[in-house]
């Protein structure tokens, strides 16, 4: 995990066949500006180099905050460190904590049909359904006409008999908890901490340390029902994260973080802009919590290791407390 103090961004340039091409990387380092400015440098010639030799490549990166293009760090204003878990005000202004080896997972709560779901029912109904049409001698035209009907028709099904499923097992949050529970079962030496979130639960195992890219982790968050787009953030930036503070509309705050996109480095001349909104929700802010603890299931251990995060996590997402969750 890389959270970097300083960023930079640098600009080569190269002339061929009466054509310019440009390339423009970001650096960045934990240490200084200059060592950033060299990073940049030194990342923008090397891709300049492999485009000149042939390889496809964004000639721009984006700037944007978490989860980019690979190998490129967490761009967040830092608040603060303690240890190797940090701190950071995301692009809409919460506070999130980053770990490296502290596993945390959020099952967000929806009756929406997952699409590996959607498309094993929408292909078995086709797949049945071509083999009839194809005994009964129809032909293609006809046959592709019904078959899309069909497809319809399948996709449809299968969301009924999910959102019957989800009925019969209690509602998406009890489904959530039988899936944990089954996971269990069949890993008894894990042990979670379980939370309430304003859209569903979050999962903080105490029983060890986690590399985020180990197979046990994408296991877990297969079983679990974990939000795809969040386990492929954890294996690019080789940590697992946790929002601990409100996200602001939910606490009545309904204008963006100055300036737009929010995406940290800020110009200075910005900087007056953005402190009037930070002040304005951290002020609101306080008066929510992120989360609630609601159950710990599993073998009961905890790791000393996982110990000082789970505190951490605790104090600033204010999961002991009977504050309204945001």
């Amino acid at each position: 995990m890389i959270v970097p103090q300083y960023w930079a961004e640098a600009r080569e340039q190269h002339r061929q066949q009466g054509k310019q091409i440009t390339v423009r990387r970001f650096g960045w380092s934990e240490t200084s500006a200059q060592e950033a400015q060299a990073n940049a440098e030194l990342r923008a010639k090397d891709a300049l180099q492999r485009l000149i030799s042939g390889e496809k490549l964004e000639r721009r990166e984006p700037k944007v905050s978490y989860n980019g293009a690979d190998g490129i760090p967490i761009r967040e204003e830092i608040l603060a460190r303690h240890g190797e878990t940090i701190i950071t005000r995301n692009i809409y202004g919460a506070h999130c904590l980053n770990t490296p080896n502290v596993f945390f997972a959020d099952i967000d709560f929806s009756e929406t049909t997952p699409p590996r779901i959607v498309l094993t029912g929408m292909g078995l109904g086709v797949v049945i359904s071509a083999a009839v049409l194809f005994f009964l001698g129809y032909t293609l035209l006809k046959s592709a006409l019904i078959l899309c009907l069909i497809t319809a028709v399948s996709v449809r099904g299968t969301e009924a008999i999910h959102r019957s499923i989800l009925k019969s097992q209690g509602g998406p949050e009890k489904a959530a908890r039988l899936r944990v529970l089954k996971f269990l079962t069949k890993h008894p030496e894990w042990n979670f901490r379980i939370y309430r979130t304003p859209a569903g639960l979050r999962l903080l195992a105490t029983h060890r340390t986690f590399d985020p890219e180990e197979l046990a982790v994408y296991d877990c968050f297969n079983a679990l029902g974990t939000d795809p787009m969040y386990s492929r953030m954890c294996r690019n930036q080789k940590c697992f994260r946790a929002r601990v503070s409100p996200k602001p509309w939910r606490i009545g705050i309904s204008g963006h973080i100055k300036p737009r996109p929010g995406v940290w480095p800020v110009k200075p001349e910005r900087m007056a802009e953005r402190q009037i909104w930070i002040s304005k929700y951290e002020a609101t802010a306080s008066s929510f919590a992120s989360c609630r603890l609601i159950d710990t299931v599993g073998s009961g251990f905890s790791h000393p290791d996982v110990l000082a995060v789970q505190e951490l996590h605790d104090r600033l997402s204010k999961a002991g407390s009977d504050l309204v969750i945001a």
